[in-house]
């Protein structure tokens, strides 16, 4: 069976992808499963840059097929950002990036707020895996910044992550979510490609 690599160890986007990701025709593995540990740097200003750079790293250290992504929120009134430090926000000692986020917009009136998703696929090319095909697809989410938490589900932002129903993504139902959101979209440009691809992979 074909096999692709999530190239991610972030529980919350596995169980999210996985999702995503289940009528793939082959079997979807990530990092603990073939016993890779990679810390890939994202230094790039750009998702793309990011989320290729995780794809190629992870693609040559298995063989396999690899999808990375990197994702951020915008926010209108910090310039759009933090954009793709989303993870990095507020530095390494940061343990409540929600609410620095928070606290950084304020009682500001400008929130819209969008969701971004990147993805990188690294498969095989014609010249071999030295020089990995490398494909982007990606997905946004358009919304606002909520002045407070609501919700228990989702991971990262969502609780602050209001969407024009007035429900954040924490309050969402899995479906409904990863039908509207940022990575769902990723996903599902991605997905013929991946088909097409893992269908003729041996």
């Amino acid at each position: 069976m074909s096999e692709l690599l999530l190239a991610t160890a972030n529980r919350g986007k596995q169980r999210e992808f996985g999702r995503l990701l289940a009528g793939i025709p082959g079997r979807l593995v990530f990092p603990q499963d073939i016993g890779i540990e990679l810390d890939v740097p994202e230094p790039y200003p750009s998702y793309a840059g990011n989320a290729a750079a995780k794809a190629e790293a992870y693609f040559r250290a298995s063989g396999l097929p690899t999808l990375a992504d990197d994702s951020g929120i915008e926010v209108e009134a910090l310039d759009w950002g933090p954009g793709v430090v989303t993870a990095r926000f507020g530095g390494a000692d940061v343990s409540d990036r929600v609410a620095l986020l928070l606290d950084a917009v304020g009682d500001s009136p400008r929130r819209a707020a969008r969701m971004v998703c990147v993805l990188a696929l690294a498969s095989q090319s014609n010249g071999g895996a030295d020089t990995p095909r490398l494909e982007i697809f990606s997905g946004t989410m358009d919304g606002e910044l909520a002045r407070q938490r609501k919700g228990e589900g989702g991971f990262g932002y969502d609780p602050v992550f209001l969407l024009p129903s007035g429900s954040t993504t924490a309050e969402l139902p899995d479906d409904e979510k990863d039908r509207l959101s940022h990575r769902g979209r990723a996903v599902a440009a991605a997905m013929p490609r991946l088909r097409e691809l893992l269908e003729n992979h041996t």
